[in-house]
């Protein structure tokens, strides 16, 4: 129903652990959905989580349906809105014992105008629900599963700088990527 402002980086409010949504269906809840629907279309985000405009709830939306201008060669993820996610990492261990993780690029709404290579789990199953309570369970990988990692991090105030482990890997969108949008989605 609204555009809401979107927190920066350096911001306390993104470093809080969001609450559990206890009561789903109702006009508190849809009217949140949609304002961080409107708020993701309008910054062009391929997600968006409730603490970014200021709302300490575990709720996550992501996806477009379509493909994202600033992530041109990362396929469709589904709109979905996601309610007290849990992720499970999922796949056969690595050569290290740990689960294998992938590399790439990110950015976010909340730290405008940068990106970095970010390591995530290649393969991750989430469960939730959805605003009317209805119980989501999907597996997922490759970007499907980055975009989720990601707006899942905001909810217990993670920011993707704070997972990056080659700051050589890390900068201006300008600078790295000429020509593409500065103002990086997630």
């Amino acid at each position: 129903m609204a555009v809401r402002d979107i927190l920066k980086m350096g911001d306390a409010r993104l470093l809080r652990i969001a609450k559990p949504v206890t009561a789903f269906d109702t006009d508190v809840l849809h009217l949140l959905v949609l304002d961080l629907l409107d708020t993701m279309r309008a910054a062009q985000g391929a997600g968006l989580a409730a603490p970014q405009i200021g709302v300490d709830l575990q709720v996550v939306v992501f996806g477009s349906g379509e493909s994202i201008a600033r992530y041109p060669h990362a396929p469709p993820v589904p709109r979905t809105v996601l309610v007290n996610p849990v992720i499970t990492p999922l796949g056969e261990p690595d050569a290290s014992g740990g689960l294998r993780e992938d590399e790439d690029w990110e950015g976010c709404l909340s730290v405008p105008g940068l990106r970095a290579v970010v390591p995530r789990f290649a393969r991750i199953r989430y469960t939730g629900f959805d605003p009317y309570g209805d119980r989501i369970d999907r597996t997922v990988e490759g970007f499907h599963a980055r975009v989720v990692q990601h707006e899942c991090d905001h909810l217990v105030g993670m920011l993707y700088p704070m997972r990056v482990r080659d700051f050589k890997r890390f900068g201006f969108t300008e600078v790295l990527f000429p020509g593409l949008d500065a103002t990086p989605d997630e």
